[in-house]
């Protein structure tokens, strides 16, 4: 039987209100309060329980669909939905342990790097906290460890790799404009491909830079079907989906894989939901396609073929939502989605340069703290999201790991002020705020909002206030809106109003004890 895998990436960028920590209303999402119900109501609900029917039964079922598909969901959604909609968390995980049970011990879901930052243009320490975030966030929710990370819009490149087979996953799954050579074995000669014309239905080995032969699987998926599902309204019929996974059959090997946003099941296409549901479910079993993932997959299946990706122009990164490489989260290439005739995205570059000197800066100061308040300051960062997600967990007993030495009170304060400012100059790195069309949307808006928390809690702790210079970076990015200024017209007047106090928040969500 040919071997099917779907997977779906389900992830909405963190929302909250970085002071109050609930999410502001979204008019746009109307009429849901914010983005997340909405989607919530459309997608993320409907696919733990889609009601079909078995024309050959006459049977109604109510399917999970996530004990069908491979998945990932990100870290700072499955915060909200584990508060928010409890029954469609507990479906997810218990859709996992399903898994577990049918594919000897592989389980459908995967971790995803925690807020969305484009890895590649992570500095080295923020991108191995990403994923080290990532990686326990998975582990605290699903009671395992993930084979496998979900890189955001698949952005990779050989840093990347490297980090990920340092880290011991077993595979990564890719868009096939990313692949850019392969060979039979170590002893043949590469092969360059065509851009996009790798054949996905086998998996590659990629080996770790360093010479120790340690390497990670990588998983092509298929174009034409996953740009179908999600362009083409490929969800209209579940029989004709299943005829194109049919057809799809060939090449070296016995796999059909897809990787497409979850939110294309039922957000972006209505009753897609039901769509995947009745394909997986009653259709697929009965073409001959073996639903499986990609951790049994590579259990039954030797790796006879190496790949070497396209890391891009310079190293910076290749990805799947941009044909310029990562330039889509760094500069006007081109890659938008909306606007209006003649707008441009030259703001991205300075927003990025602007947050890249506030991560600096708070970064210089964290560093400073060594033998003062932490032995390795980057050690307990890494460490911090246990904070996060356990907010009943002891703010000293942690301390006390990372000190060089007793605190008191005060000091402790100190230490969790300066971790609580590392989180908020990680989470405005999320990659939404460089996504869309212009600097006033709400997902830049968003991030500048971290932006601003993570200057706030350095004035808090005696540092000279970056906002002069901040700002003076932020009035390079215009806004196609002649209405809307600036970058810095934008923060002092979307941003800095969103602050309920101007000093000493405590947060919902909070580093500090509660």
């Amino acid at each position: 039987m040919t071997a099917l895998i779907i997977h779906g990436h389900f992830y909405q960028p963190p929302r909250e209100n970085p002071w109050t920590g609930a999410i502001d209303p979204e008019p746009s999402a109307a009429p849901f309060h914010d983005w997340n119900e909405r989607v919530h109501a459309e997608c993320y609900q409907p696919n733990s329980a889609a009601l079909i029917l078995d024309e050959k039964s006459g049977q109604e079922l109510i399917v999970n669909n996530y004990a069908n598909v491979s998945f990932d969901f990100g870290p700072t959604l499955l915060w909200w939905l584990e508060r928010q909609h409890p029954e469609t968390y507990a479906s997810i995980l218990a859709a996992d342990a399903q898994s577990l049970e049918r594919h000897g011990g592989h389980g459908n879901a995967i971790a995803q790097a925690y807020n969305h930052a484009i890895l590649p243009l992570c500095n080295e320490r923020d991108r191995r906290t990403q994923v080290l975030w990532g990686l326990a966030d998975f582990r605290h929710r699903f009671g395992r460890e993930s084979e496998s990370i979900w890189l955001p819009e698949t952005a990779c490149n050989d840093d990347v790799l490297d980090l990920l087979i340092d880290e011991r996953l077993r595979f990564v799954i890719l868009a096939p404009l990313q692949a850019k050579r392969i060979r039979s074995g170590e002893s043949a000669d590469w092969q360059s491909i065509p851009a996009g014309s790798v054949d996905t239905s086998v998996p590659y080995r990629c080996l770790h830079r360093d010479g120790s032969g340690r390497s990670i699987a990588v998983f092509f998926y298929d174009q034409r079907i996953s740009h179908a599902i999600a362009f083409e309204r490929a969800l209209t019929s579940s029989r004709a989906l299943v005829d194109q996974f049919a057809q799809q059959r060939g090449g070296a090997g016995s796999l059909v894989n897809v990787a497409t946003d979850g939110e294309s099941y039922g957000h972006h296409h209505k009753f897609g939901d039901l769509c995947l549901a009745h394909a997986l479910e009653i259709e697929a079993p009965a073409r001959g396609l073996s639903l499986t993932n990609y951790g049994e997959y590579l259990q039954q299946h030797l790796l006879m073929m190496e790949v070497e990706i396209d890391s891009g122009d310079d190293g910076e990164g290749s990805s799947w939502s941009c044909v310029h490489g990562v330039s889509r989260w760094l500069r006007d290439c081109g890659c938008h989605t909306g606007g209006e005739s003649g707008w441009n995205q030259a703001w991205r570059q300075p927003l990025r340069e602007a947050l890249d000197y506030l991560r600096d800066e708070a970064a210089s100061a964290f560093e400073a703290t060594r033998g003062e308040l932490f032995r390795d300051p980057w050690a307990a960062r890494d460490e911090a999201i246990t904070l996060v997600l356990d907010q009943m967990k002891s703010r000293e007993e942690f301390l006390a790991r990372h000190a060089p030495r007793e605190l008191n009170r005060e000091e402790e304060q100190r230490a969790l002020l300066f971790l609580e400012a590392q989180r908020h100059t990680l989470l405005m790195y999320t990659s939404c705020g460089w996504f869309f069309n212009d600097i006033s949307g709400i997902e830049p808006v968003q991030i500048l909002k971290y932006a601003c928390r993570a200057i706030e809690i350095m004035v808090q702790l005696g540092f000279p206030l970056p906002r002069g210079r901040f700002l003076e970076i932020l009035r390079k990015a215009k806004s196609n809106r002649p209405e809307m200024g600036t970058g810095a017209d934008i923060y002092e007047r979307l941003v800095e109003p969103t602050n309920p106090s101007a000093i000493d928040v405590t947060q919902t969500v909070s580093l500090r004890a509660g």
